[in-house]
Order: structure tokens, then C-alpha cells, then sequence
């Protein structure tokens, strides 16, 4: 097998950072509906209603910059203060897939592929059409040696993926390389260096 090129998943996190879809409306956290009696003055019912409209605009206005703070220190490599950006977004808005997916490549950059397998999974969870889920659970699966489940996770991105997505050459290269297994001639793909040589000596990475 032709030597694959040292680029592990810790820059492909941050490449693959081109295709997160960045802040999206999101949905506020769950909490008590304030509801007016009818026996309310109307004074009151303006009242809560505008001031639980002030505490989801401010949810709002914290998730999307905390979103953008952990987006730029994915870029900076700067994983450690990514996921803490994340945990608080994660906090506020539980139900993101975006979120979810940029915790699994932060995890991914701190060498984690087993946490973040998790998170991609999450991500899939809230929002199975994620297409960039699939990559990063792809990226993970291989990861810890599981090349039978990155090649499902990644056929789907495959699938789901447009015509144009400049990443589709290297998905559809990864997979045909995994295909082949160890013994291939395939040329790199620059999928995860780490992994390939970790499972080919017998290694799990975790």
C-alpha cells in the first residue's frame, strides 16, 4: 500500500470547518411558559410576554456568540476552549445539530475520536439529513478501527452531499480505499493517517 501523506484527523477538523454550516435560528431552551390568567390586568400580560421575549432574545444572542467564538478557535486549533464554547452552547440550546457536529471535530483535533463519535452520532440524531455528520462520524469510525462503519457513514455523506461539494473527491477516494483494505494500492486520501497506521499495526485508538 502506497504511504499515505501525514495529515492526520486533527487538520482535517479544521478543513472540514468549511462545510459546518455556521449559526443557524435556533430553537430557545425548554422552560415554563409564563401564561396570564385572564384575571390579569393586561399591564401584566405585556409584561411577562416582553420580558420572556428579553430572556430568549438574550439565549439567543449568547448561543450565537458563543457558536462563532468556538468556530474561530476550531480554525486557531485551539480545541480545549472550542469545546468549552461548545459545552455552554450545548447548555443553552441543547437540540443544535451544529453544535453537536463542531464538538465532534474539536474532540476529534484533542485526539478523542471515541467522544466524538458520540457527538456526530448526536447530531444525526436531532437532524439526520447533517450531511457533514456523516463525514466526521466517517473520520471517527476509522478512527477506532471500524472501517466497516466509516464506510456506511461516509457513503451516506456521500449521498446526501451536492453535485459541487469540493470535499466529494476525497469522500468517494476514502471510501474506495477502505474498500480495498490494507493490502490496496490505492493512492492517499488524506483522511486519517493516525488511524491507518495505529489499526494496521493492531492498535485501537480510543
Amino acid at each position: 500500500m502506497n504511504a499515505l501523506r501525514t495529515r492526520g484527523y486533527t487538520g482535517l477538523a479544521v478543513a472540514l470547518l468549511a462545510v459546518t454550516a455556521l449559526v443557524l435560528p435556533v430553537t430557545s431552551p425548554s422552560g415554563q411558559d409564563v401564561s396570564a390568567k385572564d384575571s390579569h390586568p393586561a399591564s401584566a400580560v405585556t409584561t411577562h410576554s416582553d420580558e420572556k421575549q428579553h430572556q430568549q432574545d438574550s439565549v439567543r444572542r449568547e448561543v450565537a456568540k458563543r457558536f462563532q467564538n468556538a468556530v474561530i478557535m476550531l480554525h486557531a486549533r485551539e480545541y480545549d476552549y472550542a469545546v468549552t464554547a461548545l459545552h455552554r452552547v450545548l447548555e443553552l440550546a441543547p437540540r443544535m445539530p451544529e453544535a453537536y457536529v463542531n464538538m465532534g471535530f474539536a474532540l476529534l483535533g484533542l485526539g478523542q475520536p471515541g467522544a466524538a463519535r458520540d457527538f456526530f452520532r448526536g447530531a444525526i440524531d436531532l437532524r439526520p439529513l447533517q450531511a457533514n455528520a456523516y463525514w466526521g462520524l466517517a473520520v471517527s469510525l476509522e478512527a477506532l478501527c471500524d472501517n466497516a462503519g466509516a464506510i456506511g457513514a461516509m457513503r451516506s455523506y456521500i449521498h446526501l452531499t451536492t453535485a459541487d461539494d469540493p470535499y466529494l473527491p476525497r469522500a468517494r477516494a476514502a471510501v474506495w480505499e477502505w474498500e480495498a483494505g490494507p493490502d490496496g494500492d490505492q493512492t492517499q486520501t488524506g483522511i486519517s493517517t493516525v488511524a491507518v497506521t495505529a489499526c494496521s499495526s493492531g492498535g485501537d485508538v480510543r
